[in-house]
């Protein structure tokens, strides 16, 4: 009487089979990586649009922009006290902070805040507007006023990995101050018959936003639609990386230090690039310690936290004028995003801007008062430069 055989996989069978499933794998997840990357740039992409309409609803609730290198300012360099200031240091990302559904921290900074609840203790008790975000020995606000501490949502980018200590609290979003980084820090502080910042930021900070000044869109002439408002930042990651940690420039100059506006000063921190990874500087000797770093103060104005310029083209290197975080830089917009960085610009349009987007003569010198590009000139950084001035009478005649 004879048996069927037994019906079922040979063992060469399933291994083939077993083969096939991982070479599937394999072509599999990075299709995969790249679905949920581009679902990461598209939130991306909708976190900059809603600051857009944060900045349009400001502008028509107040008639102006949302002001950079704003707050409160007073004699002495105040620390904890309850008769301190933020030096006139915040970013335009606090005033803005009711239009985006942060209703309850712009409460607890525009109101007085005792940090402990008690009144009985009189040094953690902050002013409307709270202390300065920026953090070294003598202005260590940071460490204490807690909405500086605040980390909101909204202004992350789903890419950027960075998260926690030691930055403050983390933001990927910056405002553009033009295609000069000249008094970038100071802004158009006061004409006081010594520092005429006043005068001489107007001529050089030619941006939608200048420190320290009420600005509105009525002074974009190029048109909303050619003039980038704000810009991706990555947030650093403590790796050397040239996009979000400071070189001081090889050049120096006797007033305040501003020697990038000079021919050549955006480039003058290209040689302390590793020659093996040029993304990554060669040494760990940046400027600041390691909390002083790009993202790491969403509150702070200054140029390492809260501004980008149109001088050197995306994702490059950001290059400081002296050993201090504070003071200008040339300052790129960054992104983990493959390829470039998202822009917002002035009519609230939300544009992906390529790393390769052309950007004229990286080596020229900048537009500032006494410069031999002078105030009012086409702006020496080509496409790139234009699209970061609101009213150099250039027109955008090119695909970005």
């Amino acid at each position: 009487m004879q048996t069927k055989p037994k019906a079922g996989f040979t063992l060469v069978e399933l291994l083939v089979v077993i083969a096939i499933i991982g070479v599937l794998v394999g072509l599999l997840l990075p299709a995969v990586q790249a679905a949920r990357e581009a679902a990461r740039r598209m939130s991306c992409s909708n976190n900059v649009k809603q600051l857009g309409l944060a900045v349009h609803n400001y502008h028509a609730a107040y008639k102006q922009l949302p002001k950079l290198m704003t707050g409160t300012y007073g004699p002495g360099n105040f620390v904890i006290a309850a008769t301190g200031h933020n030096r006139l240091g915040l970013s335009a990302m606090v005033g803005m902070l009711p239009f985006f559904e942060q209703q309850a921290l712009w409460e607890s900074i525009s109101n007085p805040l005792d940090a402990d609840g008690n009144p009985a203790t009189t040094n953690d008790v902050w002013p409307p507007m709270g202390g300065t975000p920026l953090m070294n020995a003598s202005h260590h606000a940071v460490n204490t006023y807690q909405p500086w501490l605040t980390e909101v949502p909204a202004m992350r980018c789903p890419s950027d990995p960075g998260v926690g200590l030691p930055a403050a609290a983390r933001s990927n979003y910056a405002f553009c101050t033009g295609d000069s980084a000249y008094l970038s820090n100071w802004g158009a502080l006061r004409d006081n018959g010594v520092n005429n910042f006043a005068t001489l930021s107007r001529a050089a900070q030619r941006g939608m936003f200048i420190g320290r000044k009420t600005m509105r869109f009525r002074d974009v002439l190029d048109g909303l639609a050619n003039t980038i408002c704000m810009g991706e930042i990555t947030t650093d990651l403590g790796d050397e990386d040239v996009r979000t940690r400071a070189k001081r420039s090889t050049l120096t100059k006797s007033d305040s230090g501003q020697g990038i506006r000079l021919a050549g000063g955006a480039l003058s921190c290209e040689s302390f690039k590793d020659p093996e990874r040029p993304q990554f500087w060669a040494s760990g000797t940046g400027v600041g310690n390691s909390e002083q770093r790009r993202g790491y103060k969403w509150a702070s104005g200054r140029p390492l936290y809260a501004q980008i310029n149109t001088i050197l083209p995306p994702n490059r290197e950001i290059c400081i004028d002296q050993n201090y975080h504070g003071n200008s830089l040339i300052a790129p917009p960054s992104s983990r995003h493959q390829g470039g960085v998202h822009v917002l610009m002035g009519d609230g349009a939300v544009k992906f801007v390529t790393d390769s987007i052309e950007a004229g003569n990286s080596n020229s010198a900048q537009v500032y008062e006494g410069s031999s590009v002078k105030p009012g000139s086409k702006s020496p950084f080509g496409l790139w430069g234009k699209l970061g001035t609101r009213a150099a009478n250039e027109t955008i005649d090119e695909d970005f």
